[in-house]
């Protein structure tokens, strides 16, 4: 589903209201807006934390992950994204020299 829509002088959109109907968005509805490939992406914060409960399906068997587990999976993900970027920004470098 899609729908044209103008910006305003001040940067406003107006959401058709066949979007507004399919996604159930009312008045006062937050978004986070960023951009994705070049594209304006608007995000609705139209649920709660709540809704989401069982959407990942039931969890795995075995023990509870600790904190210990936590801080290590996330102290190893910064890692991986540190070089993921230190990669990325050495390849931007060279092209440019």
């Amino acid at each position: 589903m899609g729908a044209f829509t103008t910006m305003t002088s001040k940067g406003q959109l107006t959401i058709p209201k066949e979007v507004r109907d399919e996604l159930a968005l009312k008045p006062g509805t937050k978004f986070f807006v960023t951009v994705r490939n070049g594209e304006v992406v608007a995000l609705p914060k139209n649920k709660k934390i709540a809704d989401l409960a069982g959407i990942l399906g039931n969890p795995p068997r075995g023990a509870p992950a600790t904190l210990e587990d936590f801080d290590n999976a996330i102290g190893q993900a910064v890692a991986e994204d540190d070089e993921r970027i230190k990669r990325e920004w050495n390849e931007l470098v060279g092209k440019k020299r």
